[in-house]
């Protein structure tokens, strides 16, 4: 593995000495101080946000972070978020392997999305408390850990445990965006944390196509083992070349977690994208976690079948560098719509071709796979653009609460579908996907 971290080492990164005189509300700064009192009065913040901001003092400065830097941080998110599919292709195997029914392996998916929805609200927010560094080194250890455990469970118990302990500790790629963001120059804020967001999208895309083809003539243990080396050695090159992101806010845990409840009830416009985005992620989630059963049952296809369709997410890693400049440019909320009625199109296309039998059915589910993860990242996408700008001083936790509602979805949709898979079959699933993307729609058109 030091082969392939040798480049993201400390010469990737540098720090810049504090500039004290930087004046407040200047783009170096991390905390704004309040307005002037001239001009229209704006909504009284919460006692814990205004106190967070009265104590946070001076601003840090901006570092400067080089291409070999970034290629760390975007591999490092892109290796934890492929923790989170690792199963999914291969769950006809494990189910084997383990003696497990289709609600027992359903489970698995399940767990690991509750944890990384889990680990987003409750640990994503201490990014703004504790070193970020300090953060994403803690839990590259603890994933590491959590996979070498799941290659070796002796049972499904085990396997389950590990897999909740895996999505908790895979939040660390919600440390890595908001660090690269502070660590770049302000010239190169943007593309930065997009350069990072597309390792962490090449990481779903990539993560169930490795572990199919592996998976297939070497068993699922060794999928695990691989990934557990891969994040040691991301572990080992941030050890050595990430540097410190200093906190921006002095709020105890406790009061952190009060700031987030007090940012869902002010922004009525956080609280529809978080649900629409969850509706829609039940969706994609229920279709993925049940696909390779169902090929495995219907179509006699493996892991690596089941992996290869998720090729179909290069259409969402491309189309979401366009969406975002046509959410600037017609509005996120509209952008948001479009999204997530191409994935209720989807949807529906696959319910009706749900009894279609051979090469035809096949290249249905491909199309299909497709078109709805263009729309669920056009939608994603447009979504985080409509929240990044409800308030700017407090994104990190803005971000926790959009994402806490999406992976909220995905864990529900793992479990749903499998139900659906195991008492209404392959259409029953796109059923219900079909009436998720339906419910995500009409929320986005109330707004």
């Amino acid at each position: 593995m030091s082969d392939l971290f040798s480049e993201h080492l400390p010469s990737g990164v540098m720090q810049k000495k504090n500039d004290a005189s930087t004046p407040p509300g200047s783009p170096m700064t991390t905390l704004p101080l309040a307005p002037a009192a001239s001009g229209p009065t704006a909504p009284a913040p919460s006692t814990a946000v205004a106190a967070d901001a009265a104590a946070s003092g001076a601003a840090a400065p901006a570092p400067g972070l080089d291409a070999a830097g970034v290629r760390l941080m975007a591999s490092g998110a892109g290796l934890a978020v492929a923790t989170l599919y690792l199963s999914q292709p291969l769950l006809g195997r494990i189910g084997a392997d383990l003696a497990l029914d289709a609600a027992g392996t359903g489970a698995l998916p399940t767990l690991t999305l509750l944890g990384y929805a889990l680990g987003i609200g409750l640990l994503a927010p201490l990014g703004d408390r504790i070193d970020r560094r300090r953060l994403v080194l803690a839990k590259a250890g603890v994933l590491t850990l959590a996979l070498a455990l799941a290659a070796l469970a002796p049972g499904a118990a085990t396997l389950m445990a590990a897999s909740l302990a895996i999505g908790l500790a895979a939040t660390l790629a919600q440390d890595l965006v908001p660090a690269a963001a502070t660590l770049a120059a302000p010239a190169e804020r943007g593309r930065t944390v997009g350069s990072v967001m597309t390792g962490l999208l090449l990481g779903i895309l990539l993560s169930r196509v490795v572990a199919g083809a592996l998976g297939e003539p070497f068993g699922w243990r060794v999928v695990y083992g691989m990934a557990a080396l891969g994040l040691a050695g991301f572990a080992v090159a941030a050890w050595r070349g990430l540097p410190a992101v200093p906190p921006t806010s002095r709020l105890g845990y406790a009061a952190l977690l009060g700031s987030l409840a007090a940012l869902w009830r002010r922004h009525p416009a956080l609280r529809r994208a978080a649900t629409a985005q969850g509706l829609l992620a039940l969706g994609f989630s229920a279709f993925w976690s049940t696909l390779a059963v169902m090929l495995h049952a219907r179509h006699g296809l493996g892991a690596a079948a089941a992996g290869a369709f998720g090729l179909a997410g290069a259409a969402g890693a491309l189309v979401a560098p366009w969406a975002g400049r046509a959410a600037d440019r017609r509005g996120p909320a509209a952008v948001a719509r479009g999204g997530i009625a191409l994935a209720l199109a989807a949807f529906a296309g696959m319910a009706l071709a749900a009894g279609w039998q051979g090469p035809a059915a096949l290249a249905v589910l491909v199309l299909g796979a497709v078109v709805f993860d263009v729309g669920m990242q056009a939608t994603l996408v447009a979504h985080q653009t409509l929240v990044y700008g409800l308030d700017p001083d407090a994104r990190s936790r803005l971000n926790a609460l959009l994402f806490t509602g999406m992976f909220a979805g995905m864990a529900s949709g793992a479990a749903l579908g499998s139900l659906a898979l195991a008492h209404a079959g392959w259409l029953g699933v796109l059923l219900l996907a079909s009436a998720a993307a339906a419910a995500a729609l009409w929320v986005r058109r109330r707004a």
